[in-house]
């Protein structure tokens, strides 16, 4: 739409179904390079992609005309089949359900830049699911115990 100017700058956190953790090293580089490549296919820009072997961060910006859910579904739909088809894993992989979303101001991306680049060091400290919780409660998100990325039944 001609005259729409806008800074939406969010961060995305999703996991491997169940917290499963099944993003090797050999090749989670490589996932990683997709899913920001994905990112951009809608026309939003991605500025970094980071994680560990059970969960993925994305820090892009978001294009007023798309719907942030609309994104991420096609970024995580698009990426699972391309981790199926490539053969890193002997069984189907999945993502879990559902992505947390945060926004951030201009003064904010650079910090949170570097606090997905530097998830390995991060996640030596703070397990995923603690990390997951502190995010919602800093955000003031109502959330149910029970959607929390479960683990299977």
């Amino acid at each position: 739409m001609a005259n729409t100017y806008s800074c939406l700058v969010v961060q995305t956190v999703f996991a491997v179904k169940y917290r499963n953790a099944l993003i090797q090293n050999p090749w989670k580089e490589e996932l990683f390079s997709v899913i920001g490549n994905l990112i951009n296919e809608t026309e939003c820009q991605s500025l970094i992609v980071n994680g560990v072997s059970d969960h993925v961060h994305c820090l892009f910006g978001l294009k007023p005309k798309h719907s942030l859910s609309n994104v991420m579904q096609s970024v995580k739909a698009k990426s699972s089949k391309w981790l199926n088809e490539s053969n890193y894993l002997q069984s189907r992989f999945e993502w879990q359900d559902g992505f947390g979303a945060f926004s951030y101001s201009n003064g904010q991306i650079n910090k949170v830049y570097h606090y997905i680049k530097n998830q390995e060091a991060h996640h030596r400290k703070t397990a995923f699911l603690d990390e997951y919780e502190m995010m919602l409660k800093k955000y003031r998100i109502d959330y149910d115990d029970k959607y929390l990325f479960k683990l299977p039944e």
